[in-house]
């Protein structure tokens, strides 16, 4: 796909269509990178991304009452 570069300021942008961002899944930021002569723009990687995904709170929630306390009503740090 043909795009032109624009003019912004002292440097260039493109437009990329919602097509090609959707497909690549690129959010507000992207990662540059050169390889060559060639600009690769790649979606951040998110790590974190989905870390709850199936995780239940209910279920989850009652395991804390059985954890064993030693609160003497003082905390020394």
């Amino acid at each position: 796909m043909r795009t032109p570069l624009r003019k912004i300021g002292n440097s260039r942008g493109i437009i990329i269509p919602a097509a090609l961002l959707e497909t690549c899944e690129l959010g507000e930021e992207v990662n540059l990178r050169i390889e060559g002569k060639t600009l690769v723009v790649e979606a951040l990687n998110a790590p974190r991304k989905n870390w709850f995904t199936g995780y239940k709170v209910e279920e989850d929630a009652n395991e804390w009452l059985t954890f064993p306390v030693d609160d003497n009503g003082e905390w020394e740090w």
